[in-house]
């Protein structure tokens, strides 16, 4: 979004402030000097020079600020759009459907149950089994494991080739045999908690270099009498290392029904580990199918923006916004006879001719802006179509934190599929990646950052700058040397980012897929001999016992209420601590401070005991409390007692 329209005022005040404020000062400067009614003439000369300097406050209010910002636009830099939620929602398949797959279109929408719905939307069309994965099993080696309710649940993890992991050993997918399972590209989604030994942090590779899986795994069917391959077309998860989806082509001789480990008979895929060892036995949360990504958006198509007039700097308007990046297809018919022609989306007009078929887009505001022949081409007027010769052919629109809803909330579908079961459709695990559009004081903080980060990650603050760059992360915290295996020992080339995410949760805790993105953007950044790691923030509770004694005017409960707030605020992750930015990571509590709080609610009038306590510890009345390096406190209740003074 442009910055023109967001100059703040610095001195705000009008011409009645200074009046009143010359007012108030005349009787210690001039005493002789009585009379400051409005009909005495010092007051007109008062009053004259009140209007003069409020002139004088308002342009030079302007400047600073409008100096700073041309600068940033001088650079490149300006606000951040609406980022749109991302999250993985299953299509179940309706029991008895006669067919042996259901086709759930792209752009197929589904929404939350809340009022104004959020609407998601599919990117690519999915391919749905009617046959249900109905049986999970792990063979170890030695002994087959039944995974199936553990599978069911988001919260419990399991190892898919045993503990050890060795060669030899398979994850089995059963399913109905009641349907055929065709000749298709079956996807598998894999939900994998972030790290085997660490379940908070989450290693990040180098997506832009090979990386190669530790193991060899062979994905195969039974044919009735022997485990035969089939075809391998994708491998999202890299050996399942990480969360993502495997494609596999069924074999189009079919599969036979039979029974292992004493379920029922069952179509039988396995991937079985052939070969390699894995550093640390993979740990799975859930596998689904028919699960695909869907997206916080809405798609617009063939909306006309107008006709051109022939004139500079012309500017329209699309319908909805805000605009996602990279979705805008705009189309403008000449009048030559070649019909609509898409013209290319630039940042600026400064690199651009007068024959550039060129236009800008304000993502926040949904304007489009064209050039005047000198930078960037004029549309030219079409005789024959006046009205409506500019045409967005398509575009997407949406985004917010908003977007980022809970597990099971994304769970309405808007356009009904055939064969798709609407009262089962639902997100497994909570949405990611929404973020609001950047507001003025967070680029402010942000330029100087951006500027001597220049988009490496080196130092600890590229690291905590750069990973508020992505997702919804609100706060982060580097901390160099730091291994999450090996905690409080110095390891060299190793970095450990913590993240804290946006939200209302007293605590808040990125999900798994807002870890990944953080990782996948750090990755892109940082330097190939750096470890690095994106971690969950680790919380301690605080509860603080006062009895407090209160003014006698003041009214009891309302004092308390007010004490709470202030003490739930001061310890809060994102908005708590001395100056209101958040609690510092790892920063110890002193009793005195606690004290402050307490004193500075209205009504108070002194304490009588103090005491708190922290991840479980008592600390006694004037004890301080050492909060662990890069650790967090957060609280939810206060046990505060308030009585009037019986002494007074």
């Amino acid at each position: 979004m442009p910055l023109t329209d967001l100059l703040p005022v610095i001195d705000d005040r009008t011409f009645a402030d200074i009046v009143e404020e010359a007012r108030t000062r005349i009787p210690r400067y001039t005493p002789e000097w009585t009379d400051l009614n409005d009909n005495d003439p010092g007051m007109t000369v008062v009053q004259l020079l009140g209007w003069m300097t409020e002139l004088l406050i308002y342009r030079l209010g302007k400047v600073p600020q409008q100096n700073y910002i041309k600068f940033l636009e001088l650079i490149g830099i300006e606000l951040t759009p609406a980022q749109p939620a991302i999250a993985e929602v299953t299509f179940p398949v309706t029991a008895g459907f006669s067919d042996s797959s259901v086709i759930v279109p792209q752009g197929t929408q589904v929404a939350t149950a809340g009022q104004p719905p959020l609407i998601f939307e599919l990117p690519q069309a999915l391919i749905a089994l009617t046959a249900p994965l109905v049986t999970l099993l792990s063979f170890d080696g030695f002994t087959f494991t039944d995974l199936t309710e553990d599978n069911q649940e988001a919260d419990q993890t399991w190892y898919p080739f045993g503990t050890l992991a060795n060669a030899g050993s398979a994850l089995m997918f059963g399913f109905d045999a009641t349907n055929p399972l065709p000749p298709i590209d079956l996807e598998l989604a894999f939900f994998l908690s972030s790290d085997a030994s660490s379940p908070n942090a989450s290693n990040c590779s180098l997506p832009l270099s090979q990386v190669y899986p530790p193991v060899t795994l062979a994905w195969q069917f039974w044919d009735g009498s022997s485990w035969s391959a089939i075809t391998l077309l994708k491998d999202g998860t890299n050996a399942l290392l990480a969360s993502g989806h495997v494609h596999v082509q069924l074999p189009a001789s079919g599969l036979v029904a039979a029974a292992f480990n004493g379920s029922k008979n069952r179509y039988w895929i396995r991937v079985a580990l052939t070969a390699g060892g894995y550093d640390q036995a993979p740990q799975i949360q859930a596998v689904r199918t028919n699960t695909t990504l869907v997206r916080q958006s809405q798609t617009v198509s063939n909306e006309v923006l107008g006709g051109s007039n022939g004139q500079p700097n012309q500017s329209f308007t699309l319908e909805n916004a805000p605009v996602l990046d990279g979705s805008l297809i705009l189309q403008v018919d000449a009048g030559d006879g070649n019909g609509f022609v898409t013209w290319k989306l630039v940042n600026d007009f400064f690199s651009s001719g007068p024959d550039d078929q060129v236009y800008r887009l304000d993502r926040t505001t949904a304007t489009v802006l064209f050039g005047d022949d000198v930078n960037g081409s004029i549309p030219a007027i079409n005789i024959s179509n006046r009205g409506a010769n500019i045409v967005a052919q398509t575009y997407s629109f949406g985004g917010g934190a908003a977007g980022n809803v809970p597990p099971k909330a994304i769970n309405t579908v808007l356009s009904s599929v055939d064969g798709i079961d609407d009262s089962k459709v639902g997100n497994l695990f909570a949405a990611y990646g929404g973020a609001d559009e950047e507001t003025l004081q967070e680029i402010s903080a942000r330029a100087p950052a951006q500027i001597r980060s220049r988009c490496r990650a080196v130092t600890a603050d590229d690291f905590q700058y750069l990973a508020k760059q992505v997702a919804n992360i609100q706060r982060a915290y580097a901390m160099p040397l730091a291994h999450p295996s090996f905690p409080g020992i110095p390891v060299p080339g190793a970095v450990s980012v913590i993240v804290v995410p946006g939200g209302t949760s007293p605590n808040p805790i990125p999900s798994d897929g807002t870890i990944r993105t953080v990782c996948a953007y750090l990755s892109l950044r940082k330097l190939i001999t750096t470890e690095l790691f994106v971690v969950k923030p680790t919380y301690l509770q605080v509860s603080v016992s006062a009895n407090v004694i209160v003014q006698n005017n003041a009214d009891l409960a309302s004092t308390r209420a007010l004490i709470e707030q202030s003490l739930l605020a001061y310890f809060h992750p994102l908005t708590g601590g001395d100056d209101g930015q958040g609690w510092p990571f790892g920063g110890s509590i002193y009793y005195s401070r606690v004290i402050q709080q307490i004193l500075s609610v209205p009504g108070v009038q002194r304490t009588e005991t103090v005491t708190f306590t922290v991840g479980g510890t008592n600390y006694l009345a004037c004890t301080d409390a050492t909060i662990p390096a890069g650790a967090l406190v957060y609280s939810t209740a206060h046990a505060i007692q308030v009585d009037y003074d019986t002494l007074s």
